[in-house]
């Protein structure tokens, strides 16, 4: 069984999306949480982009993901910059903790990672659950706009000592049924026009309608929804290749 952000592919995430890095959402997410006092979880927590900013403004963030080798590397960049957040592995679907939060984000499209809907629904449940009173879920979202199979495409990075890393990726399946694709990517590493180590990764993504994951939300119990597009608060949608972003709050 093939994972995803195995060694190579945590390596090339911290170089291809470098701590400073914003495509508007370092900005958005400080702003909607500058009035927080209390706790805010970040599912997904990768290497660190999104949540070292806020810690760096006072925020008081934790933060967990599925892959080891991402918690080491966002583990570091913490060290570096002096913080020392509360970082753990765990999943989305089924992480259980003795705390309620002020806020739970899953920034990025992180949350299309869990391309089974049962293990959507059962995330969104397990993060209202971790919400106290009047907290709010923010999650980013993205529409799928190709869905050719068999497709590739190649990129290239250089690392701080000479090596070059590749990543090919091409989709193989496209379910559209249940809304998900799955794309393998194969990295390699190359030193001196040798090749010295490859990872094979299974990349799936599952997509949503607009409204279908409003209604989603609504049927756990969200409440006073607000839809953004492109970081821009309240904005809605009018183009498939924004980023939509979903607040929404809990009250028990």
């Amino acid at each position: 069984m093939l994972g995803y952000y195995s060694k190579l592919s945590s390596e090339v995430y911290d170089m291809d999306k470098y701590i400073g890095l914003s495509f508007g959402d370092v900005e958005f997410y400080s702003d909607r949480l500058a009035s927080c006092k209390g706790n805010i979880l970040e599912p997904g927590v990768g290497t660190g982009r999104i949540l070292i900013p806020l810690l760096e403004k006072g925020l008081k963030v934790d933060g967990f993901d599925v892959s080891a080798e991402m918690l080491e590397i966002c583990r570091n960049n913490c060290e570096k910059r002096g913080l020392n957040p509360k970082l753990f592995e765990g999943k989305m679907e089924t992480f259980s903790l003795g705390i309620n939060y002020e806020a739970i984000i899953v920034p990025t499209g992180t949350f299309l990672l869990l391309h089974r809907r049962e293990d959507s629904i059962k995330a969104l449940k397990n993060f209202y659950n971790h919400l106290s009173n009047g907290g709010r879920l923010i999650l980013d979202i993205f529409l799928q706009t190709d869905l050719s199979i068999g497709e590739g495409s190649t990129r290239t990075w250089e690392t701080k000592n000479g090596d070059i890393i590749t990543l090919e990726s091409k989709i193989v399946e496209v379910d559209y049924i249940n809304q998900y694709t799955i794309s393998h990517n194969r990295y390699e590493k190359w030193r001196n026009g040798i090749l010295i180590q490859t990872e094979l990764e299974r990349f799936p993504l599952r997509w949503y309608g607009i409204e279908e994951f409003k209604m989603i939300l609504k049927q756990i119990g969200f409440e006073d929804i607000v839809i953004s597009a492109d970081y821009e608060y309240g904005q809605y949608p009018t183009k498939s290749d924004q980023v939509i972003t979903f607040e929404a709050v809990v009250n028990k």
